[in-house]
């Protein structure tokens, strides 16, 4: 959305005398002088949407057959973490699109999940980070990525064999509130430390670097995500699957 400033000015020709001390405007015809004295301006701001642009990498998901998460669901918050610099890479990597996009009945789980996170709490909401990751995104990711292999597959799965999110049946999330403002899971989206793994939450809770409230934040995630069918992956507490590779290879073609 962006705003726009717009100045009425609204001009009154009264019929008494002009003074000498009104600057005036005039055609050389008597009968339309405009006292700049007796105008009044007024601003109004109005909202105007600007209008969505489909990319060529959108438009590609699209013909795929992908949907938008919020058509099938327009209760699930979004905000495309790699449509932005706020992401581990600091880098954009989608462009225009800000919408996520997943196979139509991974779509549809994802909204049995919204469903019952609200029937536990209405003021709660999933907040999808990122949905389908087309190949070449991912290939471009896995290129700039500077580590050791053995690291660098625990962050981004090696395009060669083509990921979960290549085929649109993968979910990067959190829990939020409806303003967007997310539960704090003890370590943020994208956080390469082990903090971040679900298998570790016991050594950092002993530790006191996660606090039983950052638990049952990321149980309730974890919970609320099974209830449509997904799992989470031991490195990382934002990452739910809903089939595994060979599963997804069998339904879907990988998105390039």
């Amino acid at each position: 959305m962006r705003t726009l400033y717009i100045i009425l000015i609204s001009c009154f020709i009264l019929a008494c005398k002009g003074s000498q001390n009104n600057e005036i405007i005039s055609n050389n015809d008597s009968d339309s002088i405009i006292h700049l004295a007796d105008c009044t301006a007024t601003i109004e701001e109005i909202e105007i949407e600007e209008p969505y642009i489909i990319d060529t990498l959108e438009q590609r998901i699209i013909d795929a057959g992908l949907v938008n998460i919020q058509d099938i669901d327009s209760s699930i918050l979004v905000e495309l973490r790699y449509s932005t610099e706020n992401n581990f890479m600091k880098k954009y990597f989608y462009g225009e699109m800000t919408r996520a996009y997943a196979q139509l009945n991974v779509a549809e789980d994802l909204s049995k999940s919204q469903s019952y996170l609200k029937s536990i709490d209405s003021n709660l909401s999933l907040l999808v980070y990122d949905a389908v990751r087309p190949r070449s995104v991912q290939q471009y990711m896995w290129d700039i990525l500077d580590m050791p292999i053995n690291e660098k597959t625990k962050f981004v799965s090696n395009p060669k064999n083509g990921s979960i999110h290549n085929y649109g049946c993968a979910i990067d999330l959190t829990i939020s509130d409806l303003e967007g403002n997310p539960l704090d899971m003890g370590a943020g989206y994208d956080d390469i430390r082990k903090i971040a793994y679900p298998r570790y939450e016991q050594v950092y809770l002993d530790s006191g670097l996660l606090t039983p409230q950052h638990i049952a934040n990321r149980e309730l995630l974890r919970d609320v995500m099974k209830a449509g069918g997904f799992w989470n992956i031991q490195t990382e507490w934002w990452h739910f699957n809903r089939y595994n590779r060979s599963k997804a290879k069998e339904l879907y073609e990988i998105i390039e």
